[in-house]
């Protein structure tokens, strides 16, 4: 049970330094997107590369939901559902990991 325990921890661990990582990265590209940056950019994009397969979504639920009011919302969309996946996933996986020790 001690190497479940410490895969799920692991695991758990793994998961929030790649949900924190994507945080920064939206919120980056949210940043860089009130300065109208150049889009030939290597930096500009790699951030919309990477973020765009999660925000495209979102985005085009939004427009659908007719919320579209000259804002775009999905990057802050992508951080609540971040900062709930933090907050609920990762601490359940971390206290089953101590209960299974």
């Amino acid at each position: 049970m001690i190497l479940g325990a410490n895969f799920i921890l692991a695991t758990a661990k793994v998961l929030g330094i790649v949900l924190t990582a994507y945080f920064w990265l939206v919120t980056a590209r949210a940043l860089v997107s009130w300065v109208n940056p150049d889009p030939f950019n290597p930096i500009v994009q790699l951030l919309q590369k990477l973020t765009e397969p999660v925000l495209a979504p979102i985005r085009n639920r939004l427009v659908r939901l007719q919320f579209n009011v000259g804002l775009d919302f999905s990057p802050f969309i992508v951080i609540l559902i971040i900062i709930f996946l933090e907050n609920f996933l990762i601490s359940s996986l971390v206290d089953l990991a101590y209960r299974l020790k």
